[in-house]
């Protein structure tokens, strides 16, 4: 798969020396944007390389330009495409996006009964995953693996999450569910006609979870266990 000079692929081993490289983005993109992911090593991005369960991206040269890579957790019943990074030099040139369907494409193949989920504040992020079919969702949709939330312990918003129950926090949820779920075209229809009002709510989501989170040590969770199949369901309660 290829986008002008870029070609994006399953990583091998030929690609671990890329690792220091790629965690080191990953740092210091969370800090840039003042929000946090769960850290990863260089040795545990080597690791997704060595097992095929990364996709990277690299120019024709060489250089490198772009990385993600699979998580399993809860038995397989739930898979996460995560570390999802760019190179500045090559940010809003799309590759984004096919990294994105590269990896979701390769956990269809490797997970084809799992649910595929994953947390982002980014609006960009979002239409990807909207354009691949993915619903935003409260986080009880979400696994239940301790090891999966153990991972946001690096992340600068985690007492916040814990703050509200693990039932809300600064990220949005989304999940694509094989068995149950919208055509990827309703699901880019619905976030076009929406984006708008989605970016402004989620703007109100995370000043007031901060407002709230700035004024008492703890929370009283909130957030709702009930299955909705409709859009944006749920999302902002506080």
């Amino acid at each position: 798969m290829e986008t002008k000079e870029i070609i994006v692929r399953v990583a091998t081993h030929l690609d671990t020396h890329f690792a220091q490289r790629i965690t080191d983005e990953m740092e210091s993109s969370a800090k840039a944007r003042g929000t946090g992911i769960a850290k990863r090593s260089p040795e545990y991005v080597a690791a997704k390389m060595l097992d095929g369960k990364a996709v990277i991206a690299v120019t024709r040269l060489g250089q490198w330009v772009g990385f993600c890579y699979i998580e399993a957790w809860g038995h397989g019943k739930f898979v996460a495409n995560s570390g999802l990074i760019v190179s500045p030099e090559y940010r809003k040139s799309g590759v984004a996006k096919t990294i994105k369907k590269r990896i979701f494409d390769l956990s269809r193949i490797m997970y084809p009964d799992s649910k595929i989920f994953g947390l982002t504040t980014g609006l960009a992020v979002m239409k990807i995953n909207s354009d691949l079919g993915y619903e935003p969702v409260t986080y009880s949709e979400l696994t239940d693996d301790e090891e999966f939330w153990a991972g946001c312990k690096s992340c600068v918003n985690f007492d916040i999450l814990m703050s509200k129950d693990r039932k809300n926090c600064m990220c949005t949820a989304m999940l694509y569910d094989p068995a149950d779920h919208f055509k990827p075209e309703k699901t880019a229809e619905e976030f076009k006609q929406n984006s708008k009002l989605y970016e402004r709510f989620m703007k109100i989501k995370q000043s007031k979870l901060l407002n709230i989170f700035r004024k008492k040590d703890g929370g009283n969770g909130g957030g709702s266990g009930i299955k909705q199949k409709t859009f944006f369901h749920d999302l902002f309660t506080f």
